[in-house]
């Protein structure tokens, strides 16, 4: 008879992000993810394969997690550029210890570029969800008159996601919430 796991599962992955957020993956050893989870060797290896297996799906929760709160944020009702600052600013206001543990989705792509097909498969992932939640917003300024008419929508999604990226970089780097929110203001004053 299989024995009943004595750790929860989410609670455990969330603490394996957070490792991984802070160290990368090679910078993580298989005991400080252990200490961190709160679980055995065993129950690790039984649950999540490996140290790889568990950093592929840590990797993707967060990112359908992290993706998912600027989705639904930029999907809020009114005006589709106060939704995009409102966005923008949620994410510069995120609590600090958050904004300073850094991000596991520019981590990865910044630990192993397009050298991992799994990895770069996720991020990619994580990319067009992005990508098309961004597109509908723009596309629905662009009608509105919202959007100033010379700057092309392809363009303003790269430059966006770049300026996220570049959010969350600074936020590991100290910046403060109030510079992060000044970042997502300027980022929106230069669409219109």
């Amino acid at each position: 008879m299989a024995r009943h796991k004595e750790f929860d599962r989410d609670n455990a992955l969330h603490a394996a992000i957070g490792v991984f957020s802070e160290h990368g993956y090679e910078g993580t050893s298989t005991d400080e993810l252990l200490r961190a989870m709160k679980i055995s060797r065993q129950s690790m290896y039984d649950t999540f394969g490996d140290k790889r297996g568990l950093y592929l799906e840590a990797l993707e929760r967060y990112n359908a997690d992290s993706i998912g709160k600027i989705v639904a944020d930029l999907r809020l009702p009114g005006q589709p550029i106060k939704a995009l600052e409102g966005a923008l600013v949620a994410f510069a206001s995120r609590p600090a210890a958050e904004a300073k543990r850094g991000c596991l989705g520019v981590s990865a792509i910044c630990e192993f570029g397009r050298t991992d097909a799994e990895i770069g498969a996720l991020t990619d992932s994580a990319g067009r969800a992005l990508h098309s939640a961004l597109e509908i917003l723009l596309k629905q300024a662009r009608s509105a008159g919202e959007l100033a008419y010379d700057i092309q929508i392809s363009d303003a999604i790269h430059f966006l996601g770049a300026t996220l990226s570049g959010m969350k970089i600074s936020a590991r780097n100290g910046a403060s919430p109030e510079i992060l929110r000044r970042i997502a203001r300027l980022a929106v004053r230069s669409l219109r």
